[in-house]
């Protein structure tokens, strides 16, 4: 069976690096040195000021959001189409995630309908999801109606073009922008640490409201005194390590990324009955390689019957029983009835994939 996604992982290097740590005789076992190695290993990476590790990436799109100001019963923009948590960060906080509908050209937020409503709307905040990898430097000129915060979960590796700096020639990492952004280390992704995330800035002073959102509020690190609201959302070192682990090879991983998509793109782009999204991949480092076809669910069954196992693309957050909403969103709802991941685990080789793709293919024939 071909899965749909399983990580990379070299089980016997953190193997030798947990016995190391152990060895020691001084861990601390939750967050402390090599938690800040691993934020070190990240910011110099990426080129981020800060980026400050959590438990996972849902709690980090929380936090965020407590740290540019939203409160309980604000309003906040959510894009229609992306994974359950990006609204339920917003809820968790006693915020309303308001839905607004995204681009079929890339899956990602319609800038130009999220500024008609902030016109006529009073939002405060702005979620920004890079869905698989994709990111719209235009997102940037939102910044005038309400700060932005980035859902980067799926994008760790790609890149942008800073327009909003106004220099077309200086292309950055995700999350490397004007807005607090946050990654997601959960198993599927390009670095997994079980669960874990992060929350990236470029900002001093945000980025020490976020460390104390996320350690009770403490005025210091193990203090007693608090003098604002804060959370337990720490990391431990057992999962640094696992993380660290991955850094090593971080050129290899997203190099691979791009490898599968092309491949796909290649043997895919000319056969009528399959649509991909056209991709830059010498910025945009995707996270699954998705395909919208008609007959979608005969398609997966098909695939499932060869022994190829693949996933459908998320249904739109407002049509899920829990938010239900009347939302005008026309694009996710075509974009969700079309859309399959298919396999794209990071050492899928080119057999594997034109194997996929000739089966594919075969069930259109």
């Amino acid at each position: 069976m071909i899965p749909q996604y399983k990580p990379l992982i070299n089980y016997q290097d953190i193997k030798e690096e947990i016995s190391a740590y152990l060895d020691e005789g001084d861990g601390f076992l939750t967050e402390y040195k090599k938690t800040d190695e691993f934020e070190k290993k990240l910011q110099k990476f990426t080129g981020i000021k800060h980026c400050i590790i959590v438990n996972n990436g849902t709690i980090s799109l929380s936090l965020a959001l407590l740290a540019v100001g939203v409160k309980p019963g604000d309003d906040v923009i959510v894009p229609a189409l992306s994974m359950i948590a990006t609204a339920n960060a917003v809820k968790l906080i006693g915020a309303n995630p308001v839905f607004i509908d995204i681009k079929l050209n890339t899956g990602t937020l319609d800038i130009s309908k999220t500024e008609e409503y902030c016109k006529l709307n009073s939002v405060s905040a702005i979620v920004y999801v890079s869905l698989n990898g994709w990111y719209d430097s235009e997102v940037n000129c939102l910044t005038e109606y309400a700060p932005i915060v980035e859902d980067n979960a799926q994008s760790f590796g790609s890149k942008f073009v800073d327009f909003y700096n106004g220099d077309p020639d200086v292309i950055k990492y995700v999350g490397n922008g004007p807005n607090v952004g946050s990654f997601s280390f959960s198993m599927p992704k390009i670095i997994t640490t079980g669960q874990g995330g992060c929350i990236t800035t470029n900002d001093d002073e945000m980025a020490s409201k976020i460390r104390k959102l996320k350690d009770f509020g403490r005025v210091g690190g193990g203090v007693d005194i608090h003098d604002s609201f804060g959370i337990n959302s720490k990391f431990t070192e057992m999962q640094a390590i696992t993380g660290l682990s991955q850094m090593k090879d971080i050129d290899d991983r997203i190099h691979n990324k791009k490898r599968i998509y092309n491949k796909y793109k290649s043997i895919l782009n000319s056969y009528p009955y399959v649509h991909m999204f056209d991709i830059n991949t010498d910025v945009i480092c995707p996270w699954f390689i998705d395909i919208y076809v008609s007959h979608r669910n005969e398609l997966k069954q098909y695939l499932m019957d060869k022994g190829i196992k693949t996933r459908e693309v998320y249904p739109p957050i407002p049509s899920q029983i829990i938010y239900s909403t009347n939302s005008d969103i026309p694009n996710s709802l075509s974009l969700s009835q079309k859309g399959l991941w298919l396999p794209s685990s990071m050492d899928i080789t080119d057999e594997t994939i034109e194997h996929i793709c000739e089966t594919i293919k075969t069930f259109y024939k």
